[in-house]
């Protein structure tokens, strides 16, 4: 099984269920966020250069490095420092990046989680879903970068501390985070185009400008099986089903055409384990499972793996409705 990080809320920020979906200005598809992974009431802190423990081995971006022991006391403040400057787009409050990361102790140099020997984190740059100290260290921060950063408690984890992690509720803690990418609600696959040539299935938009593709549906009986093609197709990892993704998508109801949720346009995107997905809306989960990341897909869904004659009260999907997803896998882990 999956470590799961330190630094996570319990359920991330900005996360889209479809358990209850009904159109897609319901309340059910407003984003939900989880209590703080560290104290969320405490003023923005003073950023300063240091005092800040040296990289003492793997300097070179995203790999795994050794980190000296704090000399002397760390500051009060949250000192920051871009150790190497990418060249990518810059991170923005409530975005999502991913990446490898260390975080050790100050006083002991402890390390206490670390996901290079891992898969990289996946989360959102959002308060109730990151330490305070991550948030306000990374904003700003480009795509490629590394930043070395030492958070005392007031943005860690509190006078609680982590017990789990060793933490007490007086250790700063140091990081190294090579961030890798970022996502954000105006995000799109990048994946190269693949022909949709069978006429009884849907035609999906191919714009990669962040606003929601068309889906054209034919005036045609849907198909009795589940259907997963890619639209454009990414040169990413293959999804596994112990993952968890971040997409963006947009569902449609067959018969007729209406939107019953999306996340295009609505300023969010969805994040949700494979597994998790398949007590919802099993054929949206097995249609992504196997597909590579980067990659946009059509999905058809059928009634019995979608949710037969037990739709959600009140919304456009009736019973026995095929339902029609267009799916920008972003990420994985």
């Amino acid at each position: 099984m999956r470590r799961r990080s330190l630094l996570l809320a319990a359920v991330p920020a900005g996360l889209v269920t479809l358990a209850a979906c009904g159109d897609d200005k319901s309340a059910s598809s407003k984003a939900s966020a989880a209590p703080s992974a560290s104290a969320s009431s405490v003023p923005p802190p003073k950023i300063v250069d240091g005092p800040l423990p040296a990289i003492t081995a793997g300097t070179k971006f995203d790999e795994k490095p050794t980190v000296a022991k704090g000399s002397g006391d760390p500051s009060k403040d949250l000192a920051v420092k871009t150790v190497i400057a990418g060249g990518g787009k810059a991170v923005a409050e409530n975005d999502f990046i991913q990446a490898n990361y260390l975080g050790q102790i100050w006083s002991t140099a402890k390390v206490f989680d670390q996901s290079y020997d891992r898969t990289p984190l996946l989360m959102q740059l959002a308060q109730g879903s990151i330490i305070d100290g991550w948030r306000y260290a990374l904003a700003g921060k480009k795509v490629g970068s590394r930043v070395l950063m030492a958070v005392p408690p007031t943005w860690g984890y509190g006078t609680s501390g982590n017990s789990q992690a060793g933490i007490k509720g007086t250790d700063t803690l140091v990081f190294v985070v090579d961030v890798l990418n970022s996502f954000n609600s105006k995000s799109s696959s990048t994946g190269k185009e693949v022909a949709q040539s069978d006429s009884a299935l849907p035609k999906v938009g191919t714009n990669t400008d962040g606003k929601a593709p068309s889906i054209d549906i034919p005036k045609a009986d849907p198909p009795k099986t589940l259907v997963s093609n890619y639209v454009l197709e990414g040169d990413g990892a293959e999804v596994k089903s112990s993952e968890t993704v971040l997409c963006q998508f947009k569902g449609e109801v067959w018969d007729s055409g209406k939107t019953f949720e999306q996340t295009y346009d609505s300023g969010r995107l969805a994040q949700f384990a494979i597994a998790q997905m398949q007590e919802v809306v099993k054929g949206l989960a097995q249609g992504i499972t196997g597909k590579k990341v980067g990659s946009r897909l059509l999905i058809v869904v059928p009634p019995d793996l979608a949710y037969g004659n037990n739709p959600p009260s009140g919304g456009v999907v009736k019973k026995g409705s095929t339902l029609v997803f267009s799916v920008d896998i972003l990420a994985a882990m």
